[in-house]
């Protein structure tokens, strides 16, 4: 493992790569028209699914060549029956990485303080209005109360800072934005709004209907003094000081305002495939390997690092959605990892 830890996971374009999304399951106990019919089912067959053993394998060659944050997603991550147990073991490894976890919060009143217990860090939450009825309409579930209650449960669990995640969507909550932010501002969440993408099951995202990262600027500015924070770094999130206090709000502008110049990102979907990109049309079979019965744990880990190694060097200069001859990949955001 000595040798692993000598390289690290550098692109052609002097990109290095610290941060690891790990998807656990692509179901989801909600149907956000953003990101799946109501009525979808086109799940990853389970028999597919990466083992608890799996997960730690590639994550512990992934560490060893300077991975030093793992963000679990899904689907839905706590959908996981053992959630925990994984949290536990990732922040067990040596050289632990930073553990953060993104939700729909639905599960959170249960598993925020055996979660915190086990190593988690950071938590982001999902929640894209202040509105019961239109979280019903947007969901197609009434569980506003649960994220409501899963929010309070991950502030008395001590994990900090809590992120709340927020899709705005023309006609349906696109008018909340300021009352988000009010609402996240007095309960000391950081609230960050995030464009939607081309990565819906069912479709129907249109580039002239979405709501845009400026658009979202302005409406804030009608009512707070947004200072822009220096030194963003690879954060996806654009972030802005509020009324020249140290409280800030982000804004992710995947569309309009792409970061992919500092992007240090690859990910793991939950049927074991290394991803340089989330809009990537290629992947890169690490389950091939872990399932290899002619290879031995010493010989999977080694080749397990060159596929780490093969996607960062195919990673391209950017998404390039803003490319005419842009292709959405085949895979919807719930099979590759939000």
């Amino acid at each position: 493992m000595g040798e692993l830890r000598m390289t690290q996971l550098i692109d052609t374009y002097g990109r290095k790569h610290r941060n690891l999304r790990v998807s656990l399951t692509d179901r989801c106990s909600l149907r956000c028209t953003y990101c799946m019919p109501h009525d979808f089912a086109a799940w990853i067959p389970n028999e597919d699914l990466l083992t608890t053993d799996e997960l730690l394998m590639i994550i512990e060659v992934g560490v060893n060549q300077g991975i030093d944050e793992v963000r679990l997603t899904g689907g839905e991550p706590l959908l996981r029956p053992d959630i925990v147990e994984i949290v536990e073991r990732i922040a067990g490894l040596s050289n632990a990485p930073q553990l953060t976890l993104t939700t729909n919060g639905l599960r959170l009143k249960e598993l925020a303080q055996p979660l915190a217990k086990a190593g988690l860090s950071r938590i982001n939450i999902s929640l894209d209005t202040l509105s019961r009825e239109r979280f019903k309409t947007l969901t197609y579930r009434d569980r506003f109360n649960d994220v409501i209650e899963g929010l309070a449960a991950a502030k008395s669990a001590g994990l900090s800072p809590i992120k709340v995640n927020t899709v705005l969507l023309q006609g349906i909550n696109d008018d909340e934005a300021p009352a988000l932010l009010d609402w996240a501002l007095e309960n000391d969440y950081v609230l960050r709004f995030i464009e939607q993408m081309p990565l819906d099951a069912g479709g129907i995202w249109d580039r002239a209907t979405m709501v845009s990262a400026d658009q979202i600027f302005k409406e804030l500015s009608l009512k707070y003094t947004l200072t822009p924070v220096d030194g963003r770094g690879s954060s996806p999130a654009e972030e802005f000081y509020v009324n020249g206090t140290a409280s800030t709000v982000g804004i992710i502008g995947s569309v309009t305002r792409p970061f992919c110049g500092a992007c240090d990102r690859l990910r793991l979907t939950s049927d074991g495939q290394l991803r340089s990109c989330l809009f990537s049309i290629t992947e890169t079979d690490v389950r091939k390997v872990l399932r290899d019965v002619d290879l031995d744990d010493s010989a999977k880990r080694a080749e397990i690092a060159a596929r780490f190694q093969k996607t960062v060097i195919s990673k391209l200069p950017g998404h390039g959605i803003n490319d005419p001859s842009f292709i959405a990949p085949p895979r919807p955001m719930s099979a590759i990892g939000g």
